[in-house]
């Protein structure tokens, strides 16, 4: 279901019910990657967070990790903050 490189790959599954008394499969939330604060980024318009990704982590789709740093929900949250905490990549466990 999940890229091999992602950080779901590994998570077991678990069956929860849901609201219609239905047992389904679920993933659950993976664990926060322990991260060291790189620097701040004053991020300018039009910069999206797969660029700032991109910039910093040398993977569009690790926006992820900025949204992780910052205790943004979704990438919609982490595009309206100005200032953008950029993890240390090396401090960064896990992937997608």
């Amino acid at each position: 279901m999940f890229d091999p490189k992602s950080r779901y790959a590994k998570l077991a599954t678990v069956h929860v019910t849901d609201a219609r008394g239905r047992l389904v499969e679920a993933v659950p939330p993976a664990p926060r990657p322990a991260q060291t604060l790189l620097g701040i980024h004053l991020r300018k318009q039009n910069e999206r967070p797969d660029h700032l990704a991109a910039l910093y982590e040398s993977d569009a789709a690790g926006y992820w990790r900025l949204a992780e740093m910052n205790d943004a929900m979704t990438a919609e949250v982490l595009s309206e903050l100005r200032d953008v905490d950029i993890p240390d990549p090396g401090s960064t466990g896990g992937n997608t």
